[in-house]
């Protein structure tokens, strides 16, 4: 029997403190008062009073105790929750990392299982959690969110309900101590929770809420057949043919959007079914580039009927207003079409239609359909076919017009016109038709030789063949076009197929994209250039190469300026495409323009990684400086903190001092500051090491004489560390200071670690070519997905869990050991624990000086 999916609940905090949990328990005591069984399956209170008592009195299923790295642990019990099978469940903080053991990484992974169990759960989510919105949060409040949820798992709940508190009623309650203890209110009130923050924090929450209210109106509408429009938001459509007025109705659907507040901006453009289109690619490519600029979004729709398409379009994202071009048809097409916008305004119903007039209104042009653009020659070879051929056919069928009926002239006459038509296309197939009827009236037609016509039925039938002819001649023109448009059509669609491949696939697009055009078109080269506007203007700038640099180039000869070129395609007001080596055909130059504005994002795309590339050490540096100002706030603090106050205690006139505590008080001073001395020089010379100042003196060094050196550096703590050194361990090329310090902190780290009554082990044995030095600890260890993140500096295991320190140990002595030539790895310890591994390169065994090569002697 097939188990019901349990129903989840969301309880969405604007902020840390606004009462989510407590919302969430009152929830459960509520369904408990109605006769539901309802546990807690994880609840943190935090120790807040009202918190803590909301729990009481409800059914808690004990925490699961964990051990990671010598700390205890207490995490939910996913397997006595599903054992007791409630109907709710409730369990806080969704976001929350399991400590590694868990069944799953991700506590709301444990909600899953739990609701696919049948079993309905209700938790709490903190905004600043939602994965998409980390970066937002971490710019606005300055601190990283380490634990999110993805977005999906928070939307596939049934309900969200969101928590909400103004930043002054927050800040009141964290005063009056209903949130953080005393000690905790003035910090967090000067940092994270500053009103600015909050408010911030507050307008995401409703924000993102917003948006999932509108996924479930559109699943209601969409559910219940409802294909009006809802005007719960604001949402602007503006339509593209690709024209130039596009620029101009783009920033009006934008003003439009902006007066009302929060309205989303989207374009539309409307492909016809047929594949085919007149619209300019490079025009749609810009205008596609200015309202994504503006914050709208771009969409492509298919469909016959250009009105229908668009009121599908607006009517299906729930639309409230439609931008349109005026019509551009002249009065006399307008008696015969209402024309879109006048078929669009009819037909909207609710939503709002502005028809916005533009510069290119009232320019009048022929109906598509009859716009030819047929080249000159070959109208001029149809011209000729119907003054030669013609009358050859006349002259051909002269003879026999006396056997043939005037219907079968007829027939091979109309069958020479349509020959004409695919041959000399529409003008040329109608003066063949006119040329034709004339011919068949006074050659063939009773009484022959004279314009006059003696039957009725024939005057029907030379006024049908005109009118077949005619039909014929524009059909068979517009099947022509039609084809050739296809034809040119596909030819775009897999050049620009090729190009896209051959960008997808290298790691340097722009100069891709240029050698694929040079390629396609059979070019010298390709240039993309680009305008120095801060350069003095000359009187030809289009000649002057000293106004122009050099984006891009592939092929040679380059082009240093426009004019140099035999082809100039600009893109917009500083960037032009030049080709050399041919002229290029007018059906070509859609695509080479497409070609361009493709070129141009993907010089602002290269230029955009360069400064990302470049910003990543400055993000580098601000992060180490964080994590320094992080460590010389804390770590640093401590030992000098207790220095002092042993030195102060020792120059206390109020208290005497036996000897005892006398040498107590000492040594506590000697061990801080001893620790202080190693924390600093480890800075300093991690400092160096990423500066490339750390200056290193490498020569024949012996394992023997160094480890108990590093290891008498630790002092007592030391004392049990055993040392196991190979007999046939030579020496190692390493700088013996150096060397020491690495095997200081490595000692030091693996004491930390290391359980009582089990000391760590020092092993050196020679591998090879190289010594390898093992320094082997029987604590917790380390999971592999976790070694790589030891070595980055102020990593410390389980972050805040175990001993203090800033994190610098293992950060640096991988720094040193590299610099030495040498390499650092950690390893698992045979029954538990951690070992590095320290490999140095062995310096050959010496023999007799008599022995010795030339060059050992030297």
């Amino acid at each position: 029997m097939a188990v019901t999916r349990g129903r989840l609940r969301v309880y969405l905090g604007s902020a840390p403190g606004v009462g989510k949990t407590y919302r969430m328990l009152e929830e459960g005591r509520r369904r408990k008062s109605r006769g539901t069984d309802v546990v807690i399956g994880y609840v943190e209170t935090h120790d807040r009073p009202s918190t803590v008592q909301a729990a009481e009195g409800m059914e808690t299923i004990p925490r699961r105790r964990m051990m990671y790295r010598g700390a205890e642990f207490f995490e939910m019990d996913l397997d006595a929750v599903l054992a007791r099978r409630p109907a709710v469940a409730l369990v806080d903080e969704m976001a929350h990392t399991n400590i590694p053991g868990s069944r799953h990484e991700k506590r709301w992974q444990d909600i899953n299982e739990l609701l696919d169990a049948g079993i309905d759960v209700i938790t709490t989510v903190n905004v600043q959690h939602l994965e998409s919105l980390n970066d937002v949060v971490e710019q606005i409040t300055g601190i990283t969110q380490q634990e999110t949820v993805a977005d999906a798992v928070v939307r596939a709940a049934e309900q969200i309900e969101l928590v909400d508190m103004t930043a002054e009623a927050l800040r009141r309650r964290m005063a009056h101590g209903n949130v953080y203890k005393p000690e905790k209110v003035d910090a967090a009130l000067g940092n994270y929770f500053r009103v600015g923050n909050l408010t911030a924090l507050r307008e995401l929450a409703l924000l993102w809420l917003a948006d999932k209210v509108d996924d479930q109106l559109d699943r209601y509408r969409r559910d219940q057949g409802i294909e009006g429009t809802w005007e719960a938001r604001e949402r602007v459509v503006v339509a593209l043919t690709g024209g130039p007025e596009g620029d101009t109705l783009i920033r009006r659907a934008a003003r439009v959007a902006e007066r009302a507040r929060g309205a989303d901006l989207l374009a539309v453009h409307v492909v016809h079914d047929e594949g085919l289109t007149g619209a300019d690619p490079v025009s749609l490519a810009r205008q596609r580039t200015l309202i994504e600029s503006m914050g709208g979004t771009y969409h492509q729709v298919v469909g016959a009927d250009v009105p229908q398409a668009l009121l599908s379009f607006a009517r299906g994202v729930n639309a409230t207003q439609l931008v349109l071009g005026a019509s551009r048809r002249g009065r006399v097409a307008q008696l015969f079409s209402r024309g879109i916008g006048v078929t669009t305004v009819a037909e909207s119903g609710t939503i709002d239609v502005h028809l916005v007039t533009h510069q290119e209104a009232p320019r009048r042009r022929l109906p598509r359909r009859m716009r030819t653009n047929q080249p000159v020659g070959r109208l001029v070879l149809g011209l000729g076919l119907t003054l030669v051929f013609m009358p050859a056919l006349t002259v051909v069928l002269h003879p026999f017009r006396d056997d043939l009926s005037l219907s079968s002239l007829i027939l091979t006459f109309l069958v020479a016109v349509i020959a004409i038509s695919l041959v000399g296309r529409l003008w040329a197939a109608l003066t063949a038709a006119v040329v034709g009827s004339a011919l068949l009236n006074y050659y063939f037609t009773p009484p022959v030789h004279t314009w006059t016509i003696a039957e009725s039925q024939n005057v029907l039938a030379l006024v049908v063949f005109l009118l077949v002819a005619v039909t014929t001649s524009v059909t068979v023109n517009l099947a022509v076009r039609r084809t050739e448009q296809a034809v040119r059509a596909r030819r775009e669609a897999n050049a620009l197929a090729v190009v896209a491949g051959s960008v997808l696939r290298g790691s340097s697009p722009l100069p891709a994209l240029l050698d694929q055009l040079r390629e396609s078109f059979g070019l010298e080269s390709v240039t993309l250039l680009e305008l120095d506007v801060d350069a003095p203007e000359s009187p030809n700038q289009r000649s002057d190469s000293s106004r122009w640099t050099v984006a891009e180039s592939v092929g040679s000869p380059v082009c240093w300026a426009p004019r140099q070129g035999d082809v100039e395609v600009p893109v917009d007001d500083t960037l032009t495409l030049v080709l050399k080596g041919k002229t290029l055909d007018a059906s070509d130059q859609r695509i080479v323009e497409a070609f361009a504005v493709q070129a141009a994002l993907a010089l602002r795309q290269q230029r955009l990684a360069e400064e990302a590339a470049a910003a990543v050490p400055i993000a580098e540096a601000d992060k180490l400086r964080t994590a320094l100002l992080r460590a010389v706030s804390h770590d640093l603090r401590a030992p000098l903190a207790s220095a002092k106050a042993a030195v102060r205690g020792l120059r206390s006139q109020d208290v005497e001092f036996d000897e005892v505590d006398r040498q107590e008080l000492l040594a506590t001073a000697d061990e801080s500051l001893d620790l202080l001395t190693r924390l600093v020089e480890n800075l300093l010379d991690m400092s160096r090491l990423q500066a490339g100042a750390l200056g290193v003196h490498p020569h024949p060094t012996s394992v023997a004489e160094v480890l108990p050196l590093a290891v008498d550096e630790l002092g007592d703590a030391a004392a049990a560390v055993r040392i196991r050194i190979a007999d046939d361990v030579p020496e190692v090329m390493a700088d013996p200071a150096l060397l020491q310090r690495v095997l200081t902190n490595l000692v030091s780290n693996a004491l930390k670690y290391s359980p009582d009554g089990t000391p760590p082990v020092i092993t050196a044995s020679v591998h090879g070519e190289q010594v390898h030095i093992k320094v082997v600890d029987h604590g917790p260890g380390l999971p592999p997905d976790e070694r790589e993140l030891a070595f980055l500096p102020f990593q410390r295991a389980g972050d805040q869990i175990g001993p203090p320190g800033i994190g610098l140990g293992l950060a640096l002595s991988k720094g040193l050991a590299e610099a030495m030539g040498g390499t650092l790895e950690a390893e698992d310890t045979p029954g538990g624990g951690l070992t590095m591994d320290l490999a140095l390169a062995a310096v050959p065994a010496r023999g007799p000086i008599g022995e010795q090569p030339e060059e050992a002697v030297r």
